[in-house]
């Protein structure tokens, strides 16, 4: 996956902001809470950084092209980083980039969702 189609993906999902920041990151927010960023590779190669659940979190930390993310995972944090980004693990991106951006949605008030006309269960748009 490219930064562009990454940015298309998260630009997809409802209610979502976009931000450079951190060292040119492309970071991805909803509520002003971030859910997936783009950037960070140590080799100059695209890779992204989302959250996940406990479970995920094990399984990835565990499966080649992802590494406990830097900056997060030592902190605590169950974030993961892709850093196989040949194209073939794009449809798994795709479906850690929604599971973050639904653990996140999930984690806001339900009257802040209402604001943002998000339900309960946030789908993205293309699935």
């Amino acid at each position: 996956m490219t930064y562009d189609e990454f940015n298309e993906f998260c630009g997809a999902l409802p209610a979502t902001t976009y931000v450079m920041q951190w060292g040119n990151s492309h970071v991805w927010k909803v509520a002003g809470k971030v859910f997936a960023i783009g950037g960070w590779s140590k080799e100059k190669q695209p890779a992204f950084t989302f959250k996940t659940s406990d479970l995920n979190y094990e399984f990835l930390c565990h499966k080649d092209g992802y590494l406990p993310a830097p900056y997060f995972a030592n902190r605590g944090m169950k974030w993961i980083q892709q850093t196989e980004t040949s194209g073939a693990l794009d449809e798994e991106l795709q479906y850690y980039l929604e599971a973050s951006y639904r653990l996140v949605v999930l984690g806001l008030s339900k009257s802040k969702r209402t604001a943002l006309g998000l339900t309960a269960q946030p789908l993205a748009s293309n699935s």
